[in-house]
């Protein structure tokens, strides 16, 4: 017996006009929404909401869910519909982070490290972040990473260094 087409409900036109999603985005968002929709009742609830922003690692307070599920939620309903959950997921898929928000929270991290504020970690407050992140490694590793990270040699590291190595995607 063949099974009923999961995506045919779907207006693929609105959901991509409304959110800039593509449709092999969008047939991806609906497996992710009927996962999250164990009910079946073809609609999310607050509690879902919750445990969708936990599942994509993000920890909203009370509030802040409340001030998500109000901007999302269009119909008032207290329910995000399939095309609502697809809005909420393109703000994540199709925008691009803020560079200048992400440079002021690297710079927040720069300083913890940079406990005298000399502009710069050694080498050795590196070597201790890093074992500490990346545990176990052997001593050899951990001298290759630091060569690795400290490019022009200079046995310390500065905020553009650090901004660098904080944005590249591991290979």
């Amino acid at each position: 017996m063949a099974r009923a087409d999961p995506y045919a409900d779907i207006d693929f036109d609105e959901v991509t006009e409304a959110t800039g999603l593509a449709a092999d985005e969008i047939k991806c968002l609906k497996v992710c929404f009927d996962l999250f929709d164990t009910k079946k009742q073809d609609y999310l609830s607050a509690d879902d909401l919750d445990e969708i922003m936990r599942a994509m690692g993000f920890r909203p307070s009370k509030e802040e869910l409340q001030e998500l599920l109000e901007e999302i939620d269009e119909d008032g309903s207290g329910q995000i519909e399939f095309a609502e959950f697809c809005q909420l997921c393109a703000t994540f898929l199709v925008e691009d982070p803020d560079i200048e928000v992400m440079k002021r929270e690297l710079k927040d991290a720069f300083r913890l490290y940079d406990k005298e504020g000399l502009g710069y970690i050694t080498t050795e407050t590196l070597r201790g972040l890093i074992s500490e992140l990346l545990a176990p490694l052997t001593d050899e590793e951990l001298d290759g990473i630091i060569e690795e990270l400290d490019e022009d040699g200079s046995g310390s590291m500065d905020f553009d260094e650090f901004c660098e190595m904080m944005m590249t995607k591991p290979e």
